[in-house]
């Protein structure tokens, strides 16, 4: 027996919200925390199998590159069962993929186990529970999700100097075993997430007459009809140029810092120093985005600008204060990029497809990060130094701001007090939305779908059996 279902005219901005946040923090930790801090493996890998960095490389972009391809299947099996039992699933499938790897005795063994097993489980982790925390916030929802993913900050802090105590300790073998243990609390942190429904969620006479089709429905869950959304697409188009170069430091700073002679636990500080100021970016870049005064749009072109200077500044950061200095800079942009980059979504698509909208992002922006590091590798095989990988990572971060310069109202410098989240027929600053005065109260059906949405009700709330 269903019992009814309050549905809120808007998200409540706090209350159970902010145990959602705790969640995804926690969540953000255990997945790109441990991505950023991959680089101290990357060098025992080297050692180990003998082979060259572009191939070892392959392990961290196969990982990355699932997590964000297969997110549309995270997306969707949220919308059809909820994200928590998606999020627990992945944390199980994460865990379970380090936990075979440590037994791995070639890469192949290494792409299967950490790059598709762990990396689908991540599929399955991040993108429901960053949707979840936007539907729980609308004003505050940048200041939300900027605290959700200072996790990533934090455990890039801890986790480089602790990875390599745990391989000094334990060679690699145990240090992933460790790994292993730590995320499977990530199914834990899935069983905190509680689904809200809203009222962008009831579906209108269209979606009615359409949801008998099985194209309609599939179409629905994965967010097809968004490749017809011109805005989004650009906006999709210019995060896949700018995930080619934003993941390269983080596999290969620790190489570059050990190629120019400093020893391992100087080269794994530098990530933990470039972990400090992604976190302080982020905090910075919440608050600076919940005062309202600029357009989403520009903050994001700023951050992306600056944190290709900073990649390009890293050939020339040849002593250690130097090399400390940019990576204290591109932690602190690049950190404040990262959650402007999923709050102004529900701007250009609205909230009722942040679901598929994500996942198809994270998607297409997968071959980014397929590509980056195995092309920052070749380039380093190719000329002997790391010094045009980097070049070649920041340029991509030009490109990808020029890109994102072409969203709708993006000449506009002030932000309004209030910006409507616009359908997703619509690009962002066109049109408005008519909020209904009261909220309706409705139950799920079992016919449809999407457990976020509901029949509309007009009189007493009704159960049903």
């Amino acid at each position: 027996m269903l019992g009814p279902v309050v549905v809120h005219p808007e998200a409540p901005d706090g209350g159970w919200g902010w145990i959602i946040v705790l969640s995804a923090f926690l969540q953000s930790a255990l997945v790109f925390g441990v991505i950023r801090s991959f680089g101290v493996f990357f060098v025992e890998f080297v050692t180990y199998f003998d082979e060259l960095s572009g191939r070892i490389s392959w392990i961290t972009s196969i990982g990355i590159a699932v997590q964000q391809f297969a997110s549309p299947v995270g997306s969707a099996l949220s919308s059809r069962y909820g994200a928590r039992p998606v999020v627990m699933a992945g944390g199980f499938f994460s865990g379970l993929g380090f936990l075979l790897a440590s037994f791995a005795t070639c890469l192949a063994h290494l792409y299967l186990c950490i790059g598709l097993l762990s990396g689908f489980g991540w599929a399955l982790v991040f993108t429901p529970s960053l949707a979840s925390v936007a539907r729980y916030f609308k004003r505050r929802r940048t200041l939300a999700t900027s605290l959700a993913l200072t996790g990533v900050g934090l455990s890039s802090f801890a986790f480089s100097p602790l990875f390599q105590l745990l391989v000094d300790t334990y060679a690699w073998r145990g240090a992933l075993l460790i790994v292993a243990g730590m995320s499977f609390n990530l199914v834990v942190c899935g069983a905190l997430i509680r689904p809200i429904t809203l009222k962008e969620d009831l579906p209108g006479p269209a979606g009615c007459g359409a949801r008998g089709t099985c194209w309609a429905r599939f179409s629905s869950l994965f967010g097809l009809h968004l490749l017809g959304h011109f805005a989004f697409m650009r906006f999709v188009l210019a995060i896949t140029l700018v995930n080619t170069g934003y993941f390269v430091p983080y596999v290969h700073l620790v190489a570059r810092a050990r190629e120019l002679g400093f020893d391992e636990y100087q080269a794994a500080f530098l990530m933990s120093l470039a972990a400090v100021a992604d976190l302080c970016g982020r905090l910075f870049s919440g608050w600076l985005a919940n005062c309202r005064g600029c357009r989403l749009a520009r903050i994001l072109v700023a951050w992306t600008f600056l944190t290709g200077v900073a990649l390009v500044a890293v050939p020339w950061g040849r002593d250690y204060p130097l090399l400390v200095a940019i990576s204290l800079c591109y932690g602190f942009c690049s950190g404040a990029l990262t959650p402007v980059v999923f709050s102004i979504i529900p701007e250009i698509v609205g909230i009722a497809n942040i679901f598929s909208s994500m996942g198809l992002l994270q998607m297409i922006e997968s071959i980014g990060g397929l590509l980056g590091a195995p092309l920052s590798g070749w380039l380093r095989d190719a000329t002997g130094d790391y010094a045009a990988s980097f070049l070649a990572a920041g340029s991509f971060m030009f490109a990808g701001s020029l890109v994102l310069m072409t969203l709708p109202n993006f000449s506009s410098c002030l932000a309004p007090p209030s910006v409507p989240e616009p359908s997703a027929k619509m690009e962002a600053g066109e049109g408005t939305l008519l909020a209904s005065a009261t909220a309706p109260v409705g139950v799920l059906s079992p016919h449809d779908c999407h457990p976020y949405k509901v029949m509309p009700e007009t009189e007493e709330p009704l159960t049903k059996s």
